[in-house]
């Protein structure tokens, strides 16, 4: 069978470019011993890829040149040679960014998409969800009648990192969008206290409108002026979880830190970051309540979808700048 593949030709400078990557005809290769054939149905597309372009040294081996990249992708297992797998089974992995993939069993994890549609297992039931409530609970020490602010909160990790705060007892939930019509999501849906479109004016005044009592919790999406902004608000003993930068991944200079990190003294504050790799021994609890959430209706998530192989790059752009409501999905 013919396969379609995105492949990264050269390393982006600044904005990623399209003549950076090439869609590739290729043979699908055959399983072998202990391995599966998977036809692909959703693709992921994240921020954290952009990264992976780089050839700086990170967390994450980079993309190699002049070949497929990575990232989640759920599919249907079309050919098996693994035990425990068998054809039709559908499972999440990580062999994205083309429509088949071989690959190891032991890195495929079954899924039921009668229990859920299957898009969701990339998103709210996925890595993205882990990602939010890991941040959130364990890497901020949330707890009950905390005042929280969420950047780039109409997105995948931040519009649930704001609503497990509200269910799990904030006093006060505030996000930045880019967006009116983002920021009318955040309230009326997915039940926000306060929102505002960092684009209106300053983040640090708008926020201090939006919490006038400043905010124990700021989970950290988008870097920057967020940042900066959020460290004056802090309040004491108040705790700040890095999850990305959005707003810097595509610098070509050095980006100035926090003109304010002093007040962290003050304030006897608190910045981590982290990565959602170390913590999947939440995986089980999260599955549990997370998915309790969604099932009854508690939990909100959306999903934008761009259909087909041909799009998965421009996907991957658009979410970059923000396109996206909720997860970015690509189907196949």
């Amino acid at each position: 069978m013919i396969n379609r593949e995105w492949h990264l030709l050269s390393r982006p400078v600044g904005w990623p470019k399209p003549e950076d990557f090439a869609l590739v005809e290729t043979e699908t290769r055959a399983p072998a011993e202990g391995q599966v054939l998977v036809r692909n149905k959703y693709l992921s597309v994240d921020p954290y890829m952009r990264g992976r372009m780089s050839a700086a040294k990170s967390y994450v081996a980079p993309f190699e040149l002049g070949k497929v990249m990575q990232g989640g992708a759920v599919g249907e297992i079309v050919e098996s040679h693994a035990e425990g797998f068998a054809v039709g089974d559908h499972v999440l992995h990580f062999g994205g960014w083309r429509e088949y993939a071989t690959i190891d069993a032991k890195g495929a994890v079954k899924v039921d998409p009668d229990l859920a549609p299957l898009s969701t297992y990339l998103g709210v039931l996925g890595m993205t969800g882990l990602t939010a409530y890991a941040g959130l609970l364990r890497t901020a020490s949330f707890k009950e009648g905390d005042s929280v602010f969420v950047s780039g909160a109409a997105g995948a990790v931040g519009s649930q990192v704001g609503q497990i705060a509200k269910l799990k007892g904030a006093s006060r939930v505030i996000g930045s969008a880019g967006s009116d019509e983002k920021v009318k999501l955040l309230v009326e849906e997915y039940g926000f206290d306060a929102a505002f479109n960092y684009k209106n004016g300053p983040v640090s005044r708008q926020l201090r409108e939006a919490a006038p009592d400043g905010v124990d919790v700021y989970f950290d999406n988008v870097g920057g002026d967020h940042l900066e902004a959020a460290i004056g608000s802090l309040n004491e003993r108040g705790r700040i979880a890095i999850c990305g930068m959005i707003s810097v991944y595509n610098s070509t200079e050095p980006v100035p830190g926090p003109k304010n990190l002093g007040r962290l003294i003050q304030t006897r504050g608190r910045i981590e970051g982290f990565l959602v790799g170390d913590h999947y021994d939440l995986q089980p609890q999260f599955v549990q309540e997370v998915g309790a959430w969604v099932a009854s209706g508690e939990l909100k998530y959306r999903e934008t979808v761009v259909e087909g192989i041909e799009n998965n790059l421009e996907a991957f752009l658009g979410q970059l700048r923000g396109d996206n409501t909720g997860k970015m999905i690509v189907k196949l």
